[in-house]
């Protein structure tokens, strides 16, 4: 049988100042070959960050990632490696999943005081295998889960994605 290579995700965006963390799961295909998060074409977190924060859709990535910063949003994975068979987070395969560092990147950055997570793929793996941790170190956080942004999360309309993701980032 033909194993799938170890995934690697990226490094978080963030700055010390940061209020928010937004988690995703991991990377897929298109965004690990450009090296940015959410580089689907389809995928429309940048899409919704841009209009929430008031940023050109068609800004740079180096862009995006200051006006994340700016805005106090941290962004960061869930899942630090994995194996995966497609894009899709319903192809990790759960027992290879090695969560990030989720605790000691929360304890040094003690102005968060909101994980949003993008997807319910997201919150339950970060339920699964960080969630007891984080509650020792942070039990103040509260935490919101959104719509995913992913293009296979089609069944939900724009507009409602919309609403949600601005309620939570307010």
């Amino acid at each position: 049988m033909n194993v799938p290579p170890y995934l690697h995700s990226f490094p978080p965006i963030s700055a010390e100042t940061a209020e928010r963390l937004i988690l995703g799961t991991m990377p897929g295909k298109a965004s690990l070959a450009a090296g940015q998060y959410y580089a689907h074409p389809r995928n429309l977190f940048w899409r919704l960050m841009a209009e929430i924060l008031g940023f050109s859709p068609e800004a740079s990535y180096e862009e995006r990632q200051l006006a994340l910063q700016s805005a106090r949003i941290a962004l960061w994975d869930v899942v630090q490696c994995c194996t995966r068979t497609s894009s899709l987070d319903a192809d990790i395969d759960a027992r290879s999943v090695v969560p990030n560092d989720l605790a000691t990147f929360l304890v040094n950055h003690p102005h968060i005081h909101q994980v949003c997570f993008n997807g319910a793929k997201a919150k339950a793996i970060y339920d699964k295998h960080v969630a007891a941790r984080i509650r020792a170190v942070r039990p103040d956080l509260v935490y919101v889960q959104l719509p995913s942004t992913s293009p296979a999360n089609a069944a939900i309309p724009y507009a409602r994605k919309y609403a949600a993701w601005s309620e939570a980032l307010r």
